[in-house]
């Protein structure tokens, strides 16, 4: 392992968290243990991380100097808790969450026992498998930390070829929702939309709605947050 480099374990091999320990393991930094509960994330973390043993998540924090908590959203806060009570977490040791619902309140219990607590939220949609590893490089990510520590979650998201947009606190879980509502939204409109094609008996729904789909959205995001919606319903009223 190179200079500098860390001991990395991975807690909860979701699709979130095999793919960032991956893309340390990819820089040189050498992923240590890995906690995956359900047969699926076994199956990733063996994929994207071949020759990391499985451990439980305790072990890993007793072994490692980066610890990637990639677990939903409501077991953050227990998870941390019961870690803390059982006097596992370390000074010094950095703990990085990657939930858009919490800040670094949620870290609270390690950062009192003097753990180097970030919070980073990859905007991204993730699959769990490669693509992501290509998806990630020039993602943005939302970060947030004491000042003191926020040098080292920018180094870690640029070392995984991604760029870093620093948050308070008190706007870190409120963008969270945001992305999770854009997210949640895009997603079932279009696969409704998708279902009610098909259902019209229109052949590949997905390749026939494609175009549409991508150039509103990307017209959306062209014109910016200042722009009102687009009435697309008459489409012959624009003047030539």
């Amino acid at each position: 392992m190179r200079p500098g480099r860390l001991g990395v374990g991975v807690i909860g091999a979701g699709r979130v968290g095999a793919v960032l320990g991956a893309a340390l393991r990819a820089v040189g930094h050498s992923v240590v243990g890995v906690s995956a509960i359900s047969e699926q994330s076994r199956d990733r973390a063996a994929a994207l991380l071949p020759g990391v043993p499985l451990l439980e998540p305790a072990e890993i924090v007793e072994r490692c100097e980066l610890v990637l908590l990639a677990v939903p959203d409501d077991d953050l806060v227990p998870l941390v808790q019961g870690l803390a009570d059982l006097d596992h977490w370390q000074t010094g040791q950095i703990v990085l969450h990657t939930s858009g619902r919490h800040g670094i309140a949620a870290l609270a219990p390690a950062a009192a026992r003097g753990a180097v607590c970030l919070a980073v939220h990859p905007v991204l949609a993730f699959t769990g498998m490669s693509l992501d590893l290509t998806r990630l490089t020039g993602a943005m990510v939302a970060v947030t930390a004491p000042a003191a520590f926020l040098p080292i979650a920018h180094a870690l998201v640029v070392e995984m070829g991604a760029e870093p947009v620093v948050l308070t606190e008190d706007e870190f879980p409120v963008v969270g929702e945001i992305l999770a509502r854009v997210r949640e939204d895009t997603d079932r409109t279009t696969r409704r939309a998708l279902r009610r094609l098909a259902d019209q008996h229109v052949e590949d729904p997905a390749r026939f709605a494609g175009p549409l789909v991508r150039a509103v959205l990307e017209n959306a995001l062209a014109a910016g947050p200042e722009r009102p919606p687009t009435d697309l319903t008459d489409q012959e009223s624009d003047p030539d």
